[in-house]
């Protein structure tokens, strides 16, 4: 068994692909780094990183507990949060995705919104809209916690 230290690896060339045995399990280029998945599908690092958590309390307090490139939440309305990136994603092809934590009344569904009273914000890159409605009322409603993040490219 041998033991390598050391602080940089280097490539010869832009493009690096790490071995381990047979099996290619890193590649590397500029700005794009795969992992190799199950079978020999890759996985790109980058995309698969959440580039924003939020787990927020709404239920008339509006208390962050932990995020992640997170600069504000503001509460518009009862059921209608807007967080908002501290660093911006890149375009308008974002995935937003949630859940209610607890404090439902009679079950609830979280969704993105578009808009609110600003039209010329812009929802996709500096952050998103949110609604918290009950399943059977369809009604609005502050969640106690609800936990969201989001994926794509940063700016």
């Amino acid at each position: 068994m041998s033991t390598v230290i050391l602080d940089t690896i280097t490539g010869k060339s832009t493009t690096t692909t790490i071995t381990i045995g047979s099996t290619p399990v890193v590649s590397a280029s500029a700005n794009s780094m795969t992992i190799r998945g199950e079978g020999s599908a890759q996985t790109s690092i980058q995309q698969g990183l959440a580039k924003h958590f939020i787990l927020q309390e709404n239920a008339g307090s509006n208390t962050t507990h932990n995020s992640f490139n997170n600069s504000s939440v503001d509460d518009h309305a009862q059921g209608v949060i807007e967080p908002k990136f501290t660093a911006n994603m890149a375009n308008a092809n974002s995935l937003v995705t949630g859940g209610i934590a607890s404090g439902v009344h009679n079950g609830a569904v979280m969704a993105p919104a578009s808009g609110g009273s600003d039209a010329a914000y812009d929802v996709a890159t500096t952050g998103y809209y949110i609604t918290i409605r009950g399943i059977t009322s369809q009604s609005l409603l502050d969640s106690e916690r609800y936990p969201v993040s989001v994926f794509g490219d940063l700016a």
